[in-house]
């Protein structure tokens, strides 16, 4: 793909996003597309051969940013002294990146079409939040070994952690037309969630 034909595949991207995030699947038209990205429709099915595949890319593209989240996991250092203090740090990146309004939208576009594309949506848990659990769970396993954690069933406990700290901004978010939550909140949050998982889990 040479230069031009790039910008052309990431401006159709681009584009794509803001109308599927905007109006739903649905409601999205390849029209809508090209006239955001400011070309023709027939270069939008030049790059993609329809609505569908068009959207199983923008989708699962979502899951590359997931890999920050999971070195930021794996790289909890193993020191008593400071586990909470670190342990804290990671859940309040964790919930500031989960709970930023374009991954809100996108966890509402992709549960709204979950029963018409079930293995998109299945990948996209797969390849993004389910690869956060399991690292998160190596990594308690890891502490665990190291006599810093009691970690029985180290999956579970990564379920916790990720529960404890999601459950109320992201089902609030959810349900509201946008995020419902200050920098304050997600403070509260994390701490709150951090003290919980290591009443159970220290």
């Amino acid at each position: 793909m040479d230069s031009r034909s790039a910008r052309k595949h990431q401006a159709i991207l681009e584009a794509a996003t803001t109308v599927f995030l905007n109006k739903g699947y649905a409601g999205t038209s390849m029209d809508d597309i090209a006239k955001l990205a400011a070309v023709s429709k027939q270069t939008v099915y030049k790059h993609f051969a329809d609505k569908e595949k068009l959207f199983a890319e923008i989708v699962l593209a979502t899951t590359d940013r997931i890999d920050a989240m999971v070195d930021l996991v794996a790289a909890i250092p193993a020191d008593a002294a400071t586990l909470d203090e670190n342990l804290t740090r990671l859940a309040r990146q964790f919930l500031t990146a989960l709970t930023q309004p374009p991954v809100i939208q996108l966890r509402r576009l992709i549960i709204a079409n979950a029963d018409t594309f079930p293995e998109l949506g299945a990948a996209w848990y797969e390849q993004g939040f389910e690869r956060v659990l399991a690292t998160l769970a190596d990594t308690f396993r890891r502490l665990t070994d190291q006599g810093l954690l009691k970690t029985p069933d180290p999956v579970l406990a990564a379920h916790h952690f990720s529960g404890l700290l999601l459950w109320i901004p992201v089902n609030r978010a959810m349900f509201h037309g946008s995020a419902q939550h200050t920098d304050a909140d997600l403070d509260h949050y994390a701490q709150g969630g951090i003290r919980a998982f290591l009443a159970a889990y220290a």
